[in-house]
C-alpha cells in the first residue's frame, strides 16, 4: 500500500505535494496528485470531475473540494453531478482543504481532492 501525499504548503499559484512543487491547481484522486484546470470556483463544470466520478465509490467515498481563497458554494450542476455518481461532497477554501486532506490522509480515508490554487 502506497504512502498518501501530503500537502506541505499552498499560495503562491500552487502547492507543494510530497515536497515537490505543482503550479496551478491540484487532483488527488487514488493517492495519485495530479493537475487539474479549474481556476475559479464559479466556472466548475461537471466535466471537471469526470475522472473522480468515473471511479465512483470504489475509489473514493467523498471529494474535498478547495474552491480557492474563500469558500465558495460549487455550482447546482457540479453538486448534482458528484450526488448523482453515489459521492459525498465537502466544500471549503482551499487553505482548510489541504489542512483537512492530511487529516483525513493519515487516518486512511478514501477521498479525492481537488483544490483551486490561490
Amino acid at each position: 500500500m502506497r504512502e498518501p501525499p501530503s500537502i506541505d504548503a499552498w499560495g503562491g499559484g500552487g502547492f507543494r505535494v510530497s515536497g515537490v512543487w505543482r503550479p496551478g491547481s491540484l487532483l488527488i484522486l487514488d493517492d495519485q496528485p495530479g493537475d487539474w484546470l479549474p481556476t475559479r470556483a464559479d466556472a466548475l463544470q461537471p466535466s471537471d470531475f469526470a475522472t473522480v466520478i468515473a471511479g465512483g465509490v470504489q475509489v473514493s467515498e467523498f471529494v474535498l473540494l478547495g474552491t480557492g481563497a474563500a469558500a465558495a458554494l460549487p455550482p447546482r450542476a457540479v453538486r448534482d453531478a458528484i450526488q448523482g455518481a453515489g459521492l459525498g461532497l465537502e466544500f471549503m477554501a482551499s487553505e482548510a482543504a489541504a489542512r483537512l486532506h492530511n487529516v483525513l490522509a493519515s487516518e486512511g480515508r478514501r477521498f479525492a481532492t481537488a483544490l483551486i490554487a490561490v
